[in-house]
């Protein structure tokens, strides 16, 4: 049997779905989906059903019903069973000939029953009892029609979709994001008779807005499950005021005392917010192929981690653009394939020249393997180099087949390497090296000022100028690289001169993009005056000073800017890093930022004894297993990083990074200003 990890955690998941789905019409909504895209495969779905005329369906409320010849139905949710989801579900049945309904959820019963508003000492008299989904059961029935009909709801913890056995990212919370001081208040408007909080450290679950709350343990209810999978007792650690809320709240998860008390293994599980560092998130250092892949390539309808990948090159359509739609798109999650599978999880470990010569490998060897009359060439690997393997494989129906997810991958890289955004990159990261050095020679408006020249109208830019959204990335860097700075006059004029070119931008826009429509609330730059827009500018510079002062509350991890010296430059030190080797510090010490979330009242003891006597807190770095967790996605070369660094510091330590989502630079301005961080969806 295979050692447990997030990919088996996965997959015994999945099997207990396919175990149901047999002769069946299938409803998914997109984030279970993107579990079973990364986990096992829409083939193994489409095995289990077995039928010719199988029928996967959106899950949404104007999808088809069932006919009378389709009598069963399986629903697979990654959401609370609630509000418009079920609502949504009996619409469907209502119009549906079902005799058999089968509604898996993500969310265990516990969650249900807050969502309730069962009280937990009520909630801890029906362990082993589920009367919410035996409610659903009995409507189940009398929606379709007849009480003599089958009906069953279950919970399977569908909580990831795992990128790599180390990486792994939570697709139903791809948009929790964590909270910024303007939150706070927020949160005091609602508190009118109560103390107002003073700043983010003061928040806590009983301030929250009941969605986040139960997003949160929406989210805590499946790594509970991870952990039980893993059959570790978890230590919860934080770095950051949400990530503080998860981490107590997976500490005090009532289901999971039990299973703490027979667990055989241990595992530190560490929570940090995205926020403390979007340096990371909008940066372009990261020498990695895949991040690349991510930014240029359109993203998959309906995902929130892969791409679309362009595959009429390898039929014998013209490569123009109005055949573009006409062959399904590839993609880079290539489950079921292992040649594909040990090229992506070499892409994503391996830097960016590494990466494209292991492409080249793969296709060369496949190649051969299927006898095609391959020309070799060393030296620099080429797109067109790349293009021309590719090439062999087009009128081979066999080879075809049986190297789809490889061929994928190679025309992901070629299309990459080609696009006009990736040559941009270096544009990116140049600026980004230049602003490293002005941080710490110049005030910051001095530093706003070097930017003011490149906000251009969109009459006046070129393909090297930079797009408004690519403004708002540099801004982020700018902001959040700085971190806390003092504010005067001139800070004051030169923040004054950029949003007013900024707003002028947005209201010269021929189109307004998808991110700038949100960020305005216009739907169109007809509709845009010079107010609303200097209006919607405003609030972007307020989260811009917010992201700036994001590190005040911290004690150690204050900074990620390392000054430059007379024999090096200045750079960026990644918080995660910061985080990492704190962990793993040699000395020990008690960690200053990470905080330990006690699990009850032997905690609590061992805790305040500590102050007197020699009884050791418990730290991050006791135990094998270290699971950390990014509150607002990760990137592909941090998830590298962190890899490659935990052995190095402590060799047979085990890691595994979890994250929201996996991020590129235009994820951030989305996350950051459009997001309603305190009122997520929950489908009702």
């Amino acid at each position: 049997m295979s050692t447990p990890g997030v990919l088996t955690f996965t997959q015994q998941a999945w099997e207990q779905v396919l175990a149901k789905v047999k002769r069946a019409v299938v409803y998914l909504d997109a984030a279970c989906a993107e579990s079973l895209h990364w986990g096992c495969g829409s083939s193994r779905l489409l095995e289990a059903v077995g039928n010719s005329a199988c029928y996967l369906r959106e899950f949404e409320p104007a999808a088809v019903g069932g006919g009378a010849e389709q009598p069963k139905a399986v629903f697979v949710l990654s959401c609370l069973l609630k509000g418009r989801t079920v609502e949504t579900l009996r619409d469907i049945i209502c119009r549906s000939h079902f005799q058999y309904c089968v509604v898996v959820t993500a969310v265990n019963h516990a969650v249900h029953l807050t969502a309730n508003h069962v009280p937990p000492a009520a909630a801890a008299e029906l362990e082993g009892q589920q009367p919410v989904f035996e409610q659903l059961e009995e409507k189940l029935c009398e929606w379709m029609g007849n009480m003599n009909y089958t009906a069953e709801v279950l919970h399977v913890p569908l909580l990831l979709a795992c990128a790599a056995p180390h990486l792994a990212l939570t697709p139903a919370f791809a948009s929790l994001f964590p909270l910024l001081p303007q939150d706070v208040h927020i949160l005091n408007r609602a508190r009118s008779d109560k103390r107002r909080l003073g700043n983010l450290a003061e928040v806590d679950a009983t301030t929250l807005t009941p969605e986040l709350l139960l997003t949160i343990r929406c989210l805590v209810s499946g790594l509970s499950s991870l952990c039980e999978h893993l059959g570790v007792r978890e230590e919860c650690f934080a770095v950051g005021s949400l990530s503080r809320i998860i981490a107590a709240d997976l500490a005090n998860f009532a289901p999971a005392k039990n299973r703490r008390k027979t667990a055989t293994g241990r595992a530190s599980v560490v929570f940090v917010d995205r926020t403390l560092d979007l340096t990371g998130a909008v940066g372009h250092h990261g020498d990695n192929l895949v991040e690349k892949i991510l930014s240029v390539l359109p993203q998959l309808p309906g995902h929130t981690n892969d791409v679309m990948v362009n595959m009429v090159e390898l039929t014998a359509l013209q490569a123009e653009e109005e055949n573009q739609n006409m062959v399904a798109p590839g993609c880079l999650a290539q489950s079921n394939d292992p040649a594909a599978k040990a090229l992506w999880e070499a892409l994503l470990n391996t830097k960016h020249k590494e990466a494209v010569m292991e492409v080249r490998r793969h296709l060369v060897e496949a190649a051969s393997r299927e006898n095609l009359p391959i020309k070799m060439s060393m030296g620099r690997v080429t797109p067109g180099q790349l293009m021309s393997y590719i090439h062999l494989f087009k009128n081979n129906l066999k080879a075809l087949g049986n190297h789809c997810g490889l061929l994928q991958l190679g025309l992901a890289t070629v299309q990459t390497l080609k696009h006009p955004q990736t040559a941009k990159w270096d544009n990116f990261l140049a600026f980004e090296r230049l602003l490293l050095q002005s941080i710490g020679e110049s005030t910051m408006s001095v530093v706003l000022n070097q930017l003011l020249p490149m906000i251009k109208p969109s009459n006046q830019r070129t393909n090297d100028d930079y797009s408004p959204e690519e403004l708002l990335v540099l801004l982020i860097y700018i902001y959040s690289v700085s971190g806390e700075f003092s504010v005067d006059k001139d800070l004051g004029e030169g923040e004054e001169k950029v949003k007013k070119a900024l707003a002028q931008v947005f209201c010269e826009e021929s189109e307004l993009s998808p991110l700038l429509q949100k960020i305005t609330g216009c739907d169109s730059s007809i509709n845009l005056t010079f107010r609303k827009s200097r209006s919607a500018v405003d609030e972007l510079f307020t989260s811009l000073r917010d992201i700036a002062g994001a590190r005040n509350l911290m004690k150690q991890f204050k900074s990620v800017y390392v000054p430059g010296n007379h024999t090096h430059q200045a750079s960026y030190k990644p918080l995660l890093k910061q985080v990492v080797e704190e962990i793993f510090n040699p000395e020990r010490p008690d960690p200053v930022d990470i905080e330990h979330m006690s699990s009850g009242l032997t905690d609590l003891l061992k805790t305040g004894f500590s102050m007197f006597m020699k009884v050791s807190r418990p730290h991050p770095s006791d135990h094998p297993l270290l699971i950390l967790f990014v509150v607002g996605g990760v990137t592909a070369s941090e998830a590298k990083m962190i890899k490659d660094l935990v052995p190095s510091l402590k060799p047979g330590t085990q890691v595994i990074v979890l994250s929201t989502r996996l991020l590129k630079p235009t994820n951030i301005p989305e996350l950051l200003f459009t997001t309603d961080r305190l009122h997520p969806d929950l489908g009702f």
